[in-house]
This record gives C-alpha cells, structure tokens and sequence, in this order.
C-alpha cells in the first residue's frame, strides 16, 4: 500500500500528522512524503519536516492525500505540484485531501462534478471548481475522499483504513492510538461555537481568506475550458 503525502511549505501539521499516524499503521504501508525537493519543510508554526521522495521521483501510489493549511494559498497556481497532482490521481486508487488540501485537488481539476468538504471557512470556494460543497466531516465520492478541517484528518484516516483493511483493523488502530475524543469545550463547528468566537477566528484569518478569494479565482480561471468529469 504505497501511501503519498504532499508536504509543504505552511501546511497545518495536524492535517498531515493526524492521518499519517492512523495509515501508517496499516499492515504493509509504504510512506512517502512528497515535496519538489530534499530540503526540510517549515509547517506554519514552524514545525520541520524531511521529504522522503520528490515529486519527479514518486512511484505509483495507491493513495494520494494533500493536506490543507496556510500555504495551500501558494498551491493553488503552483504549476508543477498541479501536474503532478494530476499524474498522480491517474493511476490512484484513493485521491484525499483533509482540510484545505480539497482547495488544491480543486485547482488539479480533480473535484469537477464531486461532492466534497474542506475547512468551514473555505467551503464554499469548492464551488469556484465545479464541485459541490457539502456541511460534513467526511465526503466519499467515488475513488475521492474529502476531510473538513484539520481534526477531521483522523476520522477520515480510520474511515479509509476501513475500507482498505477491514473494519477490525481500522478499530485495532482506534484502540492503538486511544482515539476517544471528548473536548471540554463545545465551539468545534461554527453551529456550536458562540458567534463571538466565530467573529473572532474569521477576523484573524480575513488576510489570509482574502488572498486565498484571489488564488481561487487565479485557478479556477485556468480551469474553464477544461472538459467536466464524466
């Protein structure tokens, strides 16, 4: 089970880190991460990480996942991480995203006529890709599994490690990693969160949601004479 992660400069490390902790421990897993060179990438609180493999090097892969982050920004025009983004998911048998990542599968042409999900304050930008924006915390359609935003990376991890292994060994995971979630604050979705809260959080991202508008519509112009999915 050939695994790849892009990696990248400003991602969100948790959307990375919550799912490669879950697929790595499915029997006979073999993970790469991508990125276009060798040298360390920064997370956006600055967490490094060590690509294993470049993109021009990457063997076939049986699953693909773009996680999300304030550096999907940069992605979305990115020429070469498109095209092999493309190459890719031709020949894979799951195309993921968790968060944000969805924005970049997006920009590949990969979501046309697909439901899919992504960070709630970027949802509705699936749309500028002639996907269909859907309020849940994982979207199956087809061979393409979406994730919402960034905690939902292990839910969707345990949902794939079910349907690649079994659902005895996708609970062995659950069990192995105790994930039992039990927040001691009720604010993890915008419905539940007070509004003060969700003022609060789109104030502090209104730069980055601003240039991302910008990036979206940089990309998805580029996509308009492409032929819809059939």
């Amino acid at each position: 089970m050939r695994i790849g992660f892009l990696i990248f400069p400003g991602l969100t490390q948790l959307d990375f880190t919550g799912p490669y902790e879950v697929l790595a421990r499915l029997p006979g897993a073999e993970i790469h991460l991508l990125w276009k060179n060798g040298e360390p990438v920064r997370t956006e609180h600055g967490l490094a990480l060590i690509p294993t493999t470049i993109l021009e090097a990457a063997p076939q892969l049986d699953l693909l996942c773009v996680p999300g982050g304030p550096g999907v920004n940069e992605l979305l025009t990115d020429g070469e991480v498109l095209a092999f983004l493309k190459r890719s998911a031709a020949s894979a048998r799951w195309v993921t995203s968790v968060c944000t990542g969805a924005l970049v599968l997006g920009a590949a042409g990969l979501l046309q006529g697909r439901r899919a999900t992504t960070h709630w304050m970027s949802r509705h930008f699936l749309a500028d890709f002639g996907a269909t924006p859907v309020e849940e915390r994982i979207v199956v359609d087809g061979n393409v599994v979406t994730g919402g935003g960034v905690t939902a990376g292990i839910d969707f991890a345990l949902r794939i490690a079910g349907e690649v292994a079994g659902r005895e060994v996708a609970e062995a995971i659950q069990l192995g990693i105790e994930y039992d979630p039990e927040p001691p604050f009720d604010a993890g979705t915008p419905r539940s969160a007070p509004r003060a809260i969700v003022e609060q959080a789109e104030a502090l991202a209104a730069d980055r949601q601003r240039y991302r508008a910008e990036q979206v519509a940089r990309a998805a112009s580029l996509l308009k004479d492409l032929p819809a999915r059939t």
